[in-house]
């Protein structure tokens, strides 16, 4: 299953805040099938079929072909000066 960093979970925390009601609301995370393209938007709920993820008061879901392409890994975020938020996915250590 996919994991947070805690800096992630504070980013998606703050982001679905300043977007959406953060009691029902996630960052998504949408693939595509055949590439490890990812599409991220702030939704006020999941969609039907989307696996639910959650880490402390961080919500992320995860389309189908998303969540099987992000099984194993762990979820980063970086903060720029200017606000610019950057994820990035590696690979879960002991697996």
């Amino acid at each position: 299953m996919l994991t947070l960093t805690p800096t992630a979970s504070t980013v998606i925390e703050n982001l679905v805040a300043r977007e959406a009601d953060p009691q029902s609301a996630g960052l998504r995370i949408d693939g595509a099938a055949q590439q490890n393209e990812f599409a991220v938007t702030v939704e006020p709920a999941p969609l039907p079929g989307d696996h639910v993820v959650e880490a402390g008061a961080a919500r992320v879901f995860l389309e189908q072909h998303a969540s099987v392409a992000l099984d194993d890994k762990i979820l980063d975020a970086q903060v720029s000066d200017e606000g610019a938020v950057r994820f990035a996915i590696g690979e879960q250590q002991g697996l």
